[in-house]
């Protein structure tokens, strides 16, 4: 019953391990980790490094909107909209650094509609990139 509610979305960007991008279970629709990686090159927006990995550029900003962009991606291809979410957990690399900017957008993306919200911050993520997103999305039949 759960293969045929795996959902693969070929204009996101792609896992970095074996999981879907959704699964939906009746009508609620649960977003695995979405970050803010270009799903055309996998690179993360505003992030230029040196061949030794050091950073030469970071633009949290950019990487906010792209993350985003992405979760509203998936939800659209998943038959979901951006104002059927109802939980977002983000988790930022960084929160002294980056919450204040990333709480200004998310108010920007999310004034008309307000779902529940956790932010955890952590070390790290599994690539270089700072923010990522856990959602949940009641589908409106």
């Amino acid at each position: 019953m759960f293969d045929k509610d795996k959902i693969i979305v070929d204009k996101a960007p792609q896992p970095v391990g074996l999981y879907p991008h959704a699964r939906r279970v009746g009508n609620l629709l649960f977003l695995s980790g979405i970050g803010p990686r270009n799903p055309e090159t996998n690179e993360a927006p505003g992030l230029k490094r040196s061949a030794t990995g050091n950073y030469l550029e970071f633009d949290f900003a950019a990487q906010c909107h792209s993350v985003f962009k992405n979760v509203r991606t998936v939800l659209e291809s998943s038959g979901a909209r951006w104002e059927d979410l109802v939980d977002v957990t983000v988790f930022l690399v960084n929160m002294e650094r980056d919450f204040h900017i990333y709480n200004q957008i998310y108010a920007e993306y999310f004034k008309d509609n307000q779902p529940c919200r956790t932010t955890v911050g952590i070390s790290a993520l599994p690539t270089p990139i700072a923010i990522e997103l856990k959602c949940i999305a009641v589908i409106q039949d």
